[in-house]
């Protein structure tokens, strides 16, 4: 086996490369015991961007038209801060925000029960800084996941 081979070509990338040497990785989530499809399973990453964008948006017009009163710099001020209050506020509460109930997800500990005020409160501030946010594991949980021990699964 040539070197080539061994970190693979750079359209497949290296695990396409460990899977023709025979490495087997598995569906994502199984590692965690989750099903490959279904309920419970791991949210796909264009899901979990799809919720992401939802809330965002919906918490910037409701910055601008209420509490900036229709100016772009004052809204701007309070839009991340509202962002961590209602995505705190919602899933300490219910499990899952307004972008997430309509892309079909919810944060779960990994043991399936309900995220704790404490894990909910780390993983937003983590999520406020985006950057855990945007680097994954191999079953695509970013760094704010699993920093606090939750995953985001369909429901």
């Amino acid at each position: 086996m040539d070197t080539r081979e061994a970190l693979g070509s750079w359209i497949d990338g290296p695990k396409a490369a460990a899977e023709k040497m025979g490495a087997d990785f598995g569906y994502r989530g199984e590692r965690l015991g989750l099903p490959q499809e279904g309920p419970g399973s791991i949210g796909g990453p264009g899901r979990r961007m799809g919720a992401l964008f939802v809330d965002g948006w919906l918490v910037a017009l409701v910055s601008f038209g209420l509490i900036g009163k229709g100016t772009a710099a004052s809204a701007n001020m309070w839009t991340t801060p509202l962002f961590f209050t209602v995505t705190v506020l919602l899933l300490a509460t219910t499990g899952t925000t307004v972008g997430k109930r309509l892309f079909g997800l919810r944060v779960v500990r990994l043991d399936g029960g309900r995220a704790t005020i404490p894990q909910v409160l780390l993983r937003t501030v983590l999520l406020c800084l985006l950057v855990p946010a945007l680097v994954w594991d191999r079953d695509t949980r970013g760094l704010h996941d699993k920093a606090v021990g939750t995953v985001e699964v369909r429901i």
